[in-house]
C-alpha cells in the first residue's frame, strides 16, 4: 500500500470491503477516491479507483435498465461482527456452527449436507457475533455467493478435516480454488493495490476433530504439507475440545469496544444492549449510528469509563474506549 493514506481512507477502504451491494460499493469506493492522498507514490491506486468507479457505475446501470440483481443472495450484518466458516466437505462447518450458537444446522456423516449458507448467533459475555455456515468448497465447484460473503466477512475461520487423510488435500483445494478468484484469505484483511477488486480476508486456520485416532499425525502433516500463516486454533466441534480459546479469539480479532448509551433522561445505562464500534471510533460515530439527527447537533456528551473522570464533558471526536457509558446531547 502507499504510504500515508488517511484514517479516513483506511476506514472508507474497510467499508468497501463489507459493501454487499454495488451502490454501497460506489459510495464508499467515491469516498476512498476522495480521501487518498494525491502524490506521485498513489498515482497507480487513483486510476483503479477511478476504473472500479466506471465499472460499479455501469453494473448498477444495467441493473436498474434490466431489473435484474446481480446479487440475490445477503445475508444481513448483525452483531459486533461477521465471520464465515469456510471448508471441504464434512470438514466439521455445520457442527462448529451448532457447537458455538443457538442455530441449528443439519449435522450428517455425509457431505454437502450444507446447502445454503445459514447464520447463528456466537455470545461472548454481553454481545453476539454472527458465523455463518456456507456449503463446502471443492476443486471444481464454489457457490457464486461465496465470493461476497467472504469479502464483506471481518474473519473467516478455514476448517480442516483431521478425522480423514483427505482432509490436507481438501484443506488445499480449498486455498487453490480462492485464489482463482478474487476473494482470497490471508493473515489480515486488505485489498489489491494493483486490482481494488481483489480483497483478501483475515483467516483462522482451525484443524477439526482432533479428538479422533491418527488426528494429531494428520496435524504434524498439514503443518509439514500445507504451512500456512493464519493463526490456528486445534478444536473438536462435536466434543467441545478447544471451542472457548477459539470464542476468545474470534472476539478479540473483530478489535472491536463495546459502549452503553445513557439517555440524559435516564439514571442508569442501558447495560443489556451495548453498542460495538471498531476500535478508534468516536463519540461522532456513535452519534451516527444512532440517527443521523443527532449526528448533526450533536453539542456535546458525558462519559463514564476508564480513560475518564466520572460524567467527563466531551466533544464529538473523543475516542470511545471499551466499556465507555456515554451520555449524548443536542
Amino acid at each position: 500500500m502507499p504510504a500515508n493514506l488517511t484514517p479516513q481512507y483506511l476506514k472508507a477502504e474497510e467499508e468497501y470491503r463489507r459493501a454487499s451491494t454495488p451502490e454501497e460499493e460506489l459510495k464508499w469506493l467515491q469516498v476512498m477516491l476522495q480521501e487518498i492522498p494525491k502524490h506521485k507514490g498513489t498515482d497507480k491506486l487513483q486510476a483503479e479507483l477511478k476504473r472500479k468507479i466506471s465499472e460499479v457505475k455501469k453494473q448498477i446501470q444495467t441493473e436498474r435498465s434490466t431489473g435484474r440483481r446481480t446479487r440475490g443472495f445477503r445475508i444481513p450484518r448483525q452483531g459486533a461482527g461477521t465471520v464465515v466458516i469456510l471448508g471441504g466437505p464434512n470438514a466439521g462447518k455445520s457442527a462448529l456452527l451448532r457447537a458455538l450458537t443457538r442455530a441449528t444446522p443439519e449435522v450428517a456423516p455425509y457431505p454437502f449436507t450444507t446447502k445454503m449458507p445459514l447464520p447463528g448467533m456466537m455470545p461472548w459475555e454481553d454481545v453476539f457475533v454472527q458465523l455463518i455456515d456456507t456449503p463446502p468448497i471443492t476443486a471444481d465447484f464454489i457457490d457464486p455467493c461465496m465470493h461476497g460473503l467472504i469479502r464483506s466477512a471481518d474473519l473467516a475461520l478455514l476448517m480442516v478435516d483431521l478425522g480423514t487423510d483427505e482432509g490436507i488435500v481438501q484443506c488445499q483445494e480449498v486455498i487453490e480454488k480462492l485464489n482463482k478468484t478474487k476473494s482470497r484469505l490471508s493473515a489480515t484483511s486488505y485489498l489489491d493495490e494493483e486490482d481494488v477488486g481483489l480483497s483478501y480476508t483475515r483467516a483462522f486456520l482451525v484443524p477439526n476433530k482432533i479428538d479422533i485416532e491418527e488426528a494429531s499425525a494428520r496435524l504434524e502433516l498439514l503443518h509439514e504439507l500445507l504451512p500456512l500463516d493464519f493463526p490456528e486454533y486445534v478444536i473438536s466441534a462435536e466434543k467441545g475440545i478447544g471451542l472457548e480459546p477459539l470464542r476468545e479469539a474470534i472476539y478479540k480479532a473483530l478489535d472491536v469496544v463495546r459502549v452503553y448509551a445513557k439517555p440524559p433522561s435516564a439514571k442508569e445505562p442501558d447495560l443489556e444492549r451495548p453498542f460495538t464500534f471498531r476500535r478508534g471510533s468516536t463519540v461522532a460515530d456513535m452519534a451516527a449510528e444512532i440517527h443521523k439527527d443527532l449526528a448533526k447537533n450533536l453539542k456535546f456528551a458525558r462519559v463514564w469509563g476508564s480513560a475518564v473522570h466520572p460524567g467527563t464533558v466531551v466533544k464529538g471526536d473523543y475516542v470511545l474506549q471499551d466499556r465507555d457509558i456515554v451520555e449524548l446531547h443536542m
